[in-house]
């Protein structure tokens, strides 16, 4: 069982994605936490990271 701090202990985890351009890459996993390059064909995208456009707002 692992102790107090990060089981990486200090080597880095994620490096850049050749898709999104994020810091998201997974080595080990080999895949975009981000985008989801190297786990699927379509780009990750989940309806909670996008902002709703605001209707009611609109500038006339």
């Amino acid at each position: 069982m692992p102790t107090k701090g990060p089981i990486h202990h200090g080597k880095r985890v994620h490096i850049r994605c050749r898709r999104c351009g994020r810091r998201a890459y997974h080595i080990r996993n080999k895949a975009c936490a981000a985008c989801g390059y190297g786990a699927t064909a379509r780009i990750r995208k989940l309806a909670n990271n996008r902002k709703p456009l605001q209707r009611n707002r609109r500038i006339h």
